[in-house]
């Protein structure tokens, strides 16, 4: 009986990794090319195979199907040697020696150089994200790629041409792929690096947030939580080039005054605690300011109650991540009184919404605040790939302003 219940186990993993093999760029004889060349390619792969913690959950080597390791396959060879040979092959294929050959058809050979770790691809591993690719599936939402080859159909993009995803789910954390030439956008490749792998998320909310809910004009406030995040960073920097004041909210931690220094260098005009948010003081603090017609909340619970009393009347709070995990608490007099409003935002559905010509001039409006230098990186940790275990812990650790960067 174990016996049997292991082989449909076996046969179920090998099913679930065969069906990795269009996530990693095949798409059939067609179009199952990644290299211009005849010669096989090296291609490693950080791949989940179900939702979890995801320090846990990804794996490059040792873990093969879930629940099923190496060692338990290779002790139970001699009972269908075949299968197990088929399906450490397809395994070790997908994470370790997947072969490239020559890319056809609409088709680009792209080489990984780097690829953040966001929450969101946090929240996707865990299984609990707006969008969840089919598993198993490659980590990685965001990066950027060189263009090595490109198929003959394609008129976009030539070899060394940088590129990013158009959308998420697309697996960035890898050493190459195969993509259509679709779900990739071109960046220009005279910005920084940092800045290009850590461009197509955070700083595109940061920028749709700030200009899609309310009309600001100069000498506007904003107020934010999380204000130390990738988004809270960008928020800064394009609220200060488009001439707004911006109220900074973040936890307090040992080395807060090196934290505000940061953030005020970026362009903050202040930095506050969640606890001096909450004091009777706080009144006093917009007799030198306008109240914010606008905040942003990517925390829930009670700090987004704080940031919905600092309102001006009619203002909006956009919500757009909890990382606390509790529910947004609004006043029921705040909403008659003051008539606020409560919004949400996810930049996949904005994409959803609008053309991809859109997203592109959004892109590119971003770059040319880049090259001004009116937009930076947030601060990185740059991260080998064979590192990665090390990189998601790190970002899923409090008080780390430093996002993880792997570099391929």
């Amino acid at each position: 009986m174990w016996v049997c219940s292991t082989l449909w186990r076996v046969r179920a993993a090998a099913r679930q990794w065969r069906r990795l093999l269009p996530a990693s760029g095949c798409h059939g004889p067609a179009a199952s090319s990644y290299s211009a060349s005849a010669e096989p390619a090296r291609v490693r792969a950080l791949v989940y195979g179900h939702h979890g913690d995801p320090a846990k959950v990804v794996d490059d080597s040792v873990i093969l199907f879930r629940g099923i390791t190496r060692e338990l396959f290779q002790r139970f060879a001699w009972i269908f040697p075949q299968l197990i040979t088929a399906a450490i092959s397809s395994a070790s294929t997908v994470l370790k020696n997947l072969e490239l050959a020559a890319v056809g058809g609409s088709d680009v050979h792209v080489k990984m150089l780097a690829a953040p770790i966001n929450p969101s691809d946090i929240n996707m591993i865990q299984g609990n994200y707006g969008l969840l690719p089919e598993l198993p599936a490659v980590g990685g939402n965001e990066g950027v790629a060189q263009v090595v080859a490109v198929g003959s159909n394609v008129t976009g993009l030539k070899p060394g041409d940088w590129v990013i995803p158009a959308n998420a789910g697309l697996g960035t954390w890898r050493t190459e792929a195969v993509f259509s030439e679709e779900a990739l956008i071109q960046v220009p490749s005279d910005i920084p690096l940092q800045s290009a792998a850590t461009l197509g998320v955070n700083p595109c909310t940061a920028y749709r947030m700030l200009m899609d809910f309310e009309q600001l004009q100069p000498g506007d406030s904003v107020i934010q939580n999380a204000s130390n995040s990738g988004v809270g960073q960008a928020v800064i920097q394009i609220a200060a080039a488009l001439g707004l004041r911006t109220i900074n909210v973040v936890r307090d931690r040992p080395d807060i005054q090196k934290l505000s220094d940061r953030l005020k260098s970026l362009g903050a005009e202040h930095v506050i605690t969640e606890e001096e948010l909450r004091r009777p003081e706080m009144k006093n603090f917009f007799k030198d300011m306008p109240q914010p017609r606008l905040a942003l909340n990517c925390v829930g619970g009670k700090s987004s109650t704080e940031l919905l009393r600092q309102l001006a009347r009619g203002g909006t709070m956009v919500t757009y991540g909890g990382m606390a995990k509790q529910p947004v608490i609004a006043s029921v007099s705040l909403l008659i009184f003051k008539d606020l409003k409560l919004r949400g935002f996810w930049l996949s559905q904005w994409k959803k919404d609008h053309s991809p010509d859109q997203f592109k001039e959004l892109i590119l409006t971003l770059c040319d605040l880049i090259r001004r230098g009116q937009l930076t990186a947030p601060a990185c940790s740059q991260v080998p790939l064979q590192d990665y275990q090390s990189a998601l812990e790190a970002s899923m650790k409090p008080f780390v302003s430093s996002k993880q960067i792997l570099t391929m």
